[in-house]
């Protein structure tokens, strides 16, 4: 019983010794209890149909090309607006559109942007001419796969796959368009000792 019922039948008591006849306490009618846990359960699913259709949506990973980071069958959340209203930046972790069959989606990260100098020597990634210090990519992941400088062209974005000896990314398929790219790896949601968000 909640503060409000109490304070109610405590003044029907008071009301009673005085000689004026009690208020009846109403109780919430059956149907109207129904009707407002259905009118919630609406609400709830209208909030979860618009957060998963605008803003996050989970997600499956299947494949090992993202290790350490990601593993094979995590649960994770994307975020579907981030690049709606902002911009894809060096070490994003993207969710895309593979670009010879757009039924599969593919999850890497981006090395450069459009415009820029991509080169590849000897499992070494240059960019614009500078080395990148990839913290992500574990010395056991790594290979010796050698590219030639190409430049990145407008509207495209170069990434590979954090477990660069299996990785199927940019190397092979070249850069990826930007409308094929729609979210930003967010946060593991499961297996619970995998939680936290992607970096």
């Amino acid at each position: 019983m909640n503060v409000a019922d109490e304070q109610a039948v405590t003044t029907d008591q008071t009301a009673e010794h005085e000689g004026v006849a009690p208020q009846a306490v109403t109780r919430p009618e059956p149907k109207s209890t129904v009707n407002s846990w259905l009118r919630d359960l609406v609400i709830s699913l209208a909030v979860s149909v618009f957060i998963i259709v605008f803003l996050y949506q989970p997600v499956r990973v299947e494949g090992t090309s993202m290790l350490p980071v990601l593993e094979d069958q995590d649960r994770l959340f994307i975020n579907k607006m981030a690049y709606r209203v902002g911009e894809i930046h060096h070490g994003d972790v993207v969710v895309f559109l593979y670009p010879h069959d757009h039924t599969k989606s593919y999850i890497k990260r981006v090395i450069a942007g459009p415009g820029e100098q991509v080169r590849i020597d000897h499992g070494r990634v240059y960019v614009n001419g500078h080395a990148l210090r990839e913290r992500y990519v574990p010395a056991m992941y790594a290979d010796d796969r050698s590219q030639p400088e190409m430049t990145v062209p407008a509207g495209k974005f170069f990434v590979m796959g954090d477990h660069r000896s299996i990785s199927s990314d940019s190397r092979d398929f070249g850069p990826v368009d930007r409308d094929l790219i729609y979210g930003k790896a967010a946060f593991v949601y499961w297996p619970m000792d995998q939680v936290g968000v992607v970096r």
